[in-house]
């Protein structure tokens, strides 16, 4: 008969930045989460992230599965803290740096759609 399980911590730290990151590495929460709502294993996961042992994949999924609202909620923010440097950022390109990022997303776009066809 098997003992009765111990309790499992979950691998997830505060930088000194305020990021959630998983174990020791230098994968995000935001990341793990956001990939595993996008359908992906945590198998694949595991793949695209080896620096994170697939218990540790395991243990956060859990978590964020048993906290969805809280999670969902510091991913929110996150978000929305990004959007906003983002626009403070462009905010401040000159008219010359617009223009060279269009013709850069127009020439990103012929690209996509030359492979695409």
């Amino acid at each position: 008969m098997i003992a009765t399980p111990i309790a499992i911590d979950v691998p997830l730290r505060t930088d000194s930045d305020g990021v959630i990151r998983v174990g020791n590495t230098r994968v995000t929460l935001h990341t793990i989460i956001g990939f595993y709502n996008s359908g992906e294993t945590p198998e694949d996961l595991h793949d695209g992230f080896p620096t994170v042992s697939l218990a540790d994949i395991y243990a956060v999924i859990a978590y964020y599965l048993a906290n969805r609202a809280a999670v969902d909620d510091y991913l929110h923010q996150i978000d929305e803290d990004g959007e906003r440097i983002r626009r403070k950022i462009e905010a401040s390109y000159t008219p010359e740096q617009k223009a060279r990022i269009e013709r850069l997303h127009k020439l990103v776009a012929e690209k996509r759609r030359e492979k695409d066809s």
